[in-house]
């Protein structure tokens, strides 16, 4: 008798679409926007802007709120709210006709819907569903977020500029709509819940000894409050702060920097596609690398290769080599590649999977709090001295440093001296 296909694989599905959603509309698409509506509107880049810095807060503030849910209550209910209130808020962006208007529902509507379908809920989910294979599962649906830079920069590019900006706005909306929707029926919250094992390992399986690695961790696990006690949390609370600023800033105004400097429209978004593509294809070699050797080192190399990749754009823009340029988004393709996969194994592995939810929602208000300004102040420095290159020179650097912060940055002591999972630290 053929043994049936493990639920948990279905659950990487969705959540390859969910990301590609949530990550797609919160950071993907708002760059091809920009100059349209602030043309239309009259507003400055830094106040068009500091919606993204509002959705940093908003961002934060709702994963403290749905970390713990998602422990206790599954993703389901938590994604079937979140994908109504996206949908519904994408939509009303047709009749914006202020900038309070603009930052509500981009800043506070949309990115709460975003964070209530995104990266919180289902990496947490995946890591109750996986342990063994949790750095290959996360890469896998992870590449839903690079696809949604493949597909959704052009797409959105191409929709503003043939039937207009708030036209656009409802496209993605009701396609959000028809995607999100199954796929938040599809959530189950543990393998436990219905009768399985992390890994789809059967009971035999456990009986002989092949969960120990599981049982391990779920017994070592950490409670938020303990974990809040740990210099550990807020070592890489500091560390994936500073990792993630670079996608925030690069996602939100690589379009404007590119066409600032003498690239068509077409040709900027083209860019971003650029990064994506590595970024998507190299997530499954991150995750099977992390599956088998220490994460800290890759993780570290991840964020020091985006820091590095971002200097090369710098220089490449600088010298208005197109080839150049698309080697050097490339080569940030392949570290944005590592950082999801990388974050939510070391997170796992650090404090277990029992309470990880309450952990990292508990994380999500300090992380983003450090990159909660990053886009606004980019933008502000550009409104005043008429470029980009100083600021993302800064941002480029916090890379590097926070590659260090990860290489060093100790892991909590084990619960039980049998901790057979800090080898996976």
């Amino acid at each position: 008798m053929q043994k049936p296909i493990y639920y948990g694989y279905y659950l990487v599905g969705a959540a390859f679409v969910a990301q590609f959603v949530a990550i797609g509309i919160y950071s993907y698409v708002l760059g091809a926007f920009m100059e349209p509506m602030i043309a239309e509107m009259g507003w400055t880049r830094a106040e068009f802007t500091l919606t993204r810095t509002i959705g940093q807060l908003v961002m934060a503030a709702v994963g403290l709120f749905i970390g713990a849910k998602v422990d206790r209550l599954g993703g389901r209910p938590i994604m079937l709210t979140g994908a109504t209130v996206l949908a519904t808020g994408l939509c009303l962006h047709t009749w914006i006709s202020s900038l309070w208007a603009w930052w509500f529902l981009n800043g506070v509507v949309v990115t709460a819907g975003c964070a209530m379908i995104g990266n919180l809920v289902v990496n947490v989910t995946l890591s109750k569903w996986f342990v063994v294979k949790r750095g290959i599962v996360v890469a896998i649906a992870a590449m839903g977020v690079s696809f949604g830079g493949i597909i959704l920069t052009p797409l959105a590019t191409y929709l503003v500029d043939t039937i207009g900006w708030r036209q656009a706005w409802v496209v993605l909306g009701v396609g959000a709509a028809v995607l999100m929707y199954p796929v938040a029926l599809t959530m189950r919250r543990a393998p436990e819940d219905i009768g399985l094992y992390p890994d789809g390992l059967t009971e035999q399986q456990l009986e002989a000894g092949a969960g120990r690695l599981a049982a391990t961790e779920f017994a070592n696990s950490y409670t938020r409050g303990e974990a809040l006690r740990t210099f550990s949390f807020y070592a890489l609370v500091v560390a994936f702060g500073c990792f993630s600023i670079n996608i925030i800033v690069v996602l939100l105004l690589a379009l404007p920097y590119l066409t600032d400097n003498g690239l068509s429209r077409d040709v900027a978004a083209w860019a971003i596609a650029v990064a994506s593509v590595p970024a998507m294809l190299s997530k499954p070699l991150w995750g099977y690398l992390i599956d088998r050797s220490p994460a800290k080192p890759l993780a570290a190399m991840s964020a020091s290769m985006c820091g590095v990749a971002l200097y090369c754009i710098v220089f490449a823009v600088a010298q208005q080599h197109i080839f150049w340029i698309y080697a050097a988004f490339f080569l940030l393709g392949l570290g944005w590649g590592g950082m999801i996969p990388m974050q939510e194994v070391i997170w796992a592995s650090f404090f277990g999977r029992r309470y990880l939810g309450g952990i990292r929602g508990a994380a999500m208000p300090y992380a983003l709090a450090i990159g909660a300004a990053a886009p606004w102040l980019v933008s502000y420095y550009r409104d005043v001295y008429g470029e980009y290159i100083g600021a993302l020179m800064v941002v480029a650097g916090l890379n590097v440093a926070s590659g260090l912060m990860i290489f060093f940055v100790p892991p909590p002591v084990p619960k039980r001296a049998d901790a057979e999972i800090t080898s996976k630290r």
